[in-house]
């Protein structure tokens, strides 16, 4: 399955951005369920993070990046990519 990566930027205030937090963790929680191998996190800077996850096409891929409460609450702006991996 091909690995994707949504790389966001926050376009709301931090207290916006923290109520949908939890939902989001909840979110990518689903996702692992369900079999995506997500991962997401934050910059150590602040203002910006990355959820990385399998999808089966780049249309799966910006239907999960939809699906993502910060994305739903239009907290964050993202560019969507499909990350090839060339060594593990």
């Amino acid at each position: 399955m091909p690995w994707f990566v949504k790389i966001e930027e926050g376009i709301v205030d931090k207290p916006t951005f923290d109520q949908y937090v939890p939902a989001h963790k909840a979110y990518v929680q689903d996702l692992i369920a369900k079999g995506h191998q997500a991962k997401t996190g934050y910059w150590a800077e602040r203002g910006g993070g990355m959820l990385l996850f399998e999808a089966n096409s780049k249309q799966e891929a910006q239907a999960i990046v939809q699906g993502d409460p910060l994305v739903a609450n239009h907290c964050v702006k993202y560019q969507l990519h499909e990350w090839c991996i060339i060594a593990e």
